[in-house]
């Protein structure tokens, strides 16, 4: 993203973003569709039993679709100029599983939960389901009728620097805490090789060099998995030791210089940053990384959602009724 992008996009989320939104309640279905959560559970655990990576899938989904015009499950909507073409998007998965979990709701609760509500209840479980915190989830988000392709240049790369995505979520009303926490999200799923290849064999656009942040150890590991001029859409752990489990231990892998990304990593080794003693923190108190990421889940998801008679409930996730 260019400057002048930049600038125009956050003078324009900085218009339109909250950090809450009174409409919303955790007990919006309570009436309506009181087993909305239990079936989002069971379509997950489903799912689960046919693609182990299915959890940090739909939370990366509801992280997408929020940092775009907010949480209005626009990202969902299928066509040629939709959100999911466009490049920050083309390795999003498991909208299968949103369809599965759409159709089952549709069945117990007909017009009821919004695509936009499975989004935030899909990452909330999946996060559970993987060993992480839960939290409630403010629901009553309704769907998007239209797609905003043009605004995906928000979603963070993981090659930005610090500044930028420090300054790209203050506009949306989150704080170097929520930053720190949201990023641990990277404590499971996986990065293609195209994310962080640059830092092995290119990195500051110097052809040869290498990152020298980077571990020594892990760069040829990485090397040797991601090597130049292979497949730069090879799937590569974010988290070397428990990639599954969300944990603490993507704070320790910035300490020791093990982080994948280059946005991951400059948390901790970008000196003078106030992240760093948040990493610190959070590395060593896991119940603390747990807190404050269920915390900033709730802020990231009260971003710009449309509540009232503003979008519609869809019947299907992938077009608009």
């Amino acid at each position: 993203m260019s400057s002048f992008q930049m600038i125009t996009t956050l003078f324009l989320l900085a218009m339109m973003v909250g950090t809450s939104n009174s409409q919303l309640s955790a007990t919006y279905y309570a009436k309506t569709c009181p087993s909305a959560s239990s079936i989002v559970r069971s379509v997950l655990q489903q799912a689960e039993q046919n693609d182990i990576w299915i959890f940090p899938k739909l939370v990366r989904l509801h992280f997408h679709d929020c940092f775009v015009h907010g949480c209005d499950a626009s990202l969902l909507l299928n066509g040629t100029d939709s959100e999911k073409t466009a490049t920050p998007n083309l390795s999003t998965d498991g909208y299968a599983v949103i369809d599965d979990i759409k159709t089952a709701l549709e069945k117990a609760c007909p017009r009821v939960v919004s695509c936009a509500d499975i989004l935030a209840l899909a990452a909330q479980i999946s996060v559970s389901l993987g060993g992480g915190p839960t939290w409630k989830v403010p629901l009553g988000r309704r769907d998007s009728q239209t797609t905003h392709r043009e605004g995906t240049g928000t979603i963070p790369t993981g090659h930005e620097s610090l500044a930028n995505i420090a300054t790209l979520f203050k506009s949306m009303g989150l704080d170097s805490t929520d930053l720190v926490a949201l990023s641990g999200v990277h404590t499971f799923g996986r990065a293609r090789c195209a994310a962080f290849m640059d830092r092995l064999y290119n990195f500051n656009n110097v052809s040869g060099k290498i990152d020298p942040i980077l571990n020594g150890t892990y760069a040829k590991t990485l090397g040797q998995l991601c090597p130049k001029g292979g497949d730069v859409t090879s799937l590569i752990d974010l988290d070397e030791q428990t990639s599954l489990t969300f944990d603490n231990k993507y704070f320790l892998n910035l300490q020791n210089r093990r982080g994948l990304l280059q946005t991951d990593q400059e948390l901790f080794s970008t000196k003078g940053a106030e992240t760093v003693a948040i990493v610190n923190r959070f590395a060593s108190s896991q119940s603390q990384f747990f807190n404050s990421f269920a915390k900033a889940m709730i802020k990231m998801g009260n971003i710009n959602p449309l509540t009232g008679t503003n979008g519609e409930i869809r019947l299907d996730c992938r077009k608009i009724n």
